[in-house]
């Protein structure tokens, strides 16, 4: 990370918030920092961010983030590694204007809490599990988009080439691979959507029996969205990463 000060052409909006809330006088970046100790969070650790992601000046990377490889997070969007930790972000991943990532806490003065934490392939696990210390509360798999001013909060897990439409919310759930969500819509209750599943949009999934009513995304209208998204979001971050730098921050 560059310690140096930034120029205000770099910093953009993040630095004129910091200095006119008194916070400019910490060099380097202000958008992108350590979490604070807490009972649920006692190691304090940076975000992991991939060299080649880009992370937008407007946007909010804090603690145990990990974000993949040419994922972009555009700007008011927060991954905030701060209680339930680690996040995981894949690769080709886009995190749009608005989109909030956080989880309830795994465990407070060391007990474990049952339910939150996911192994990497969507299992959860249990509290005893030797897997428990590589777990994560929030997944997000590869070639995912989370579209503008969508929520995933942990406990939550979703897997790779998922499209998460505008003002949803993901929260104590498991998406499985090729689902696509319509815009409006809530998966919660502890609920699986089965791989290649379409949401349709404004749609409230808190049952199982709700989950495995769903249809195809094959043949629904939003059969191809997240392709072009990805692609999309893929050639921003190479664009304001030639135009601006490492990961903009």
């Amino acid at each position: 990370m560059n310690k140096e000060f930034w120029s205000f052409p770099k910093a953009g909006a993040a630095l004129l918030v910091a200095t006119v809330f008194g916070i400019g006088c910490n060099p380097g970046p202000v958008n992108v920092h350590k979490n604070v100790v807490t009972p649920f969070q006692k190691e304090i650790e940076d975000p992991k961010i991939h060299e080649t992601a880009y992370i937008h000046p407007g946007a909010y990377v804090i603690g145990d983030c990990h974000i993949g490889e040419l994922t972009m997070m555009s700007p008011t969007a927060v991954c905030r590694g701060d209680e339930g930790t680690p996040i995981k972000i894949g690769n080709q991943t886009n995190i749009q204007d608005g989109v909030i990532l956080h989880a309830l806490a795994t465990e407070v003065d060391g007990e474990r809490i049952e339910g939150r934490m996911f192994s990497a392939n969507g299992e959860r696990l249990a509290v005893d599990s030797p897997d428990w210390d590589k777990g994560y509360p929030i997944w997000v798999g590869e070639r995912v988009s989370l579209a503008h001013d969508s929520m995933v909060h942990g406990p939550a897990w979703i897997g790779n080439d998922v499209f998460l439409g505008m003002d949803s919310i993901v929260f104590n759930a498991v998406v499985r691979d090729n689902v696509a969500i319509g815009i409006g819509s809530q998966i919660t209750g502890g609920v699986e959507i089965a791989e290649g599943r379409y949401v349709p949009p404004g749609s409230v999934i808190d049952t199982q029996a709700k989950a495995d009513a769903l249809g195809p995304r094959i043949g629904s209208p939003y059969e191809k969205i997240n392709e072009a998204v990805v692609f999309v979001n893929i050639e921003l971050a190479k664009a304001y990463m030639d135009a601006f730098g490492k990961s903009g921050y």
